[in-house]
């Protein structure tokens, strides 16, 4: 079977059974998923949704998180992963969404970059949800499943995204994303693969190799 096969017998199932795919952060705007996705670093989405309302009250606009002071916006997210860095990586942001965009969110990967804490797979998780833009962000899941599936033999997040990104139509590629991510959050994990509740075992290179 080849990649193209692969692509097309997976996303034909996904669209067939999961017609919605979307974001387990919970955010009502885009400065809101800038903040919960750059908090998601290394973290879950059930962790990061426990903290965000909280910190949501406090700073509802990105001109008072940018005023903030370190250590109390330390205080609201410390049981989060890493959250020295983080804590400074959200008023950094803020102080460059306020000041080189005027508080708001940029739609283009290569500008959301510019801001700390934000890589390539924040922006271009900002860029699909919020703007509906055709890329692909690449996290742990994705570059796992991808790899497993067969969709890519890259060995980078950018050649994974670059694979996904030929093998995807524009309009479907924010979908695309959260199917083969919350599929490799639920299903294909990453230390113990649940091959017998997987519907993709026929497109699957790992599990008809390795698993057999």
């Amino acid at each position: 079977m080849n990649r193209k096969e692969r692509f097309s017998g997976i996303l034909d199932w996904f669209r067939t059974n999961v017609p919605i795919a979307q974001s387990e952060l919970n955010f009502e705007n885009p400065y809101q998923l800038l903040v919960a996705v750059i908090l998601s670093a290394q973290c879950t989405d059930k962790r990061v949704n426990m903290h965000t309302p909280e910190l949501f009250q406090r700073y509802p606009r990105p001109e008072l998180l940018a005023a903030a002071d370190i250590e109390d916006v330390y205080e609201l997210i410390k049981s989060i992963s890493f959250p020295n860095n983080k804590a400074a990586h959200l008023i950094g942001m803020a102080k460059t969404l306020v000041n080189e965009f005027g508080s708001v969110v940029p739609s283009d990967p290569d500008e959301l970059v510019k801001m700390p804490g934000v890589g390539r797979k924040t922006a271009n998780v900002i860029a699909s949800v919020i703007y509906d833009k055709p890329v692909i962000a690449v996290d742990t899941h994705v570059f796992r499943v991808s790899k497993r599936l067969g969709l890519s033999d890259a060995t980078t997040v950018e050649g994974v995204e670059k694979d996904l990104t030929k093998g995807v139509a524009p309009q479907e590629r924010p979908k695309a994303h959260h199917w083969i991510l919350l599929h490799g959050r639920y299903i294909c994990t990453a230390r113990a693969p649940k091959c017998e509740r997987c519907h993709l075992t026929p497109w699957c290179r790992y599990y008809n190799s390795e698993k057999k």
